[in-house]
């Protein structure tokens, strides 16, 4: 006599907005103008939000320790919500809609089958970036926003991520954002002010000693 052992079930992604995601594919299949450009900013536009911290960084060194702490938690914020995000992955086993869905148009090459697609990374770091940022500065975090919407599109343009693998990696992204910038902003001021008298004043004040 033999038993069977359990199987894992992966989240069957295809089922939910697979419709969804072959009309986005066609229409990318059928604007080849906007194929390339999309495809550059899907890959290296999260560059683009380093840049906005910087700004907020060198913003935030003529501010109080307040707005500093905000900006030393965003790079906390960010790896927090990247590898709160991986975990899901791994308990959900999602494939990427390259496998489940072949013949659709693919702008990205399909990744190994162990590199699963819900959440979508790039989109929970988008928007773990944007939420610190609207927390630091309204007019830097809005332009994040539309930076991190646009990353989300990206992802399902170029074929790599169902449109729930985006929606729930920006919720993933801004729910640890938020948690975490709120909490070391109440805390961490009184650390960044002892750091402002010691070796790295210079890089966390812009006020002369």
């Amino acid at each position: 006599m033999t038993t069977s052992s359990p199987t894992t079930q992966a989240l069957d992604g295809a089922a939910i907005d697979g419709g969804l995601y072959t009309d986005v594919t066609d229409f990318a299949r059928h604007t080849h103008w906007l194929n390339e450009p999309v495809s550059v900013f899907s890959a290296f536009g999260i560059g683009l939000f380093a840049v906005y911290l910087l700004v907020a960084w060198w913003r935030a060194r003529g501010q109080g320790s307040t707005a500093m702490a905000a900006v030393l938690a965003t790079p906390v914020a960010v790896v927090l919500a990247y590898v709160v995000n991986s975990g899901i992955k791994d308990v959900f086993d999602e494939p990427r809609p390259c496998r489940a869905l072949p013949h659709d148009f693919l702008l990205e090459a399909c990744p190994a089958p162990d590199d699963y697609a819900f959440p979508s990374n790039h989109t929970t770091v988008a928007f773990a970036f944007t939420v610190a940022l609207l927390l630091i500065s309204r007019r830097l975090g809005t332009l994040a926003l539309v930076t991190a919407i646009a990353m989300g599109a990206s992802r399902v343009y170029v074929g790599a991520h169902y449109p729930h693998d985006v929606a729930v990696g920006a919720l993933v992204g801004s729910v640890v954002s938020l948690v975490t910038v709120l909490v070391l902003r109440r805390i961490a001021p009184p650390l960044v002010e002892r750091l402002r008298t010691g070796a790295l004043r210079p890089l966390l004040t812009s006020q002369p000693s």
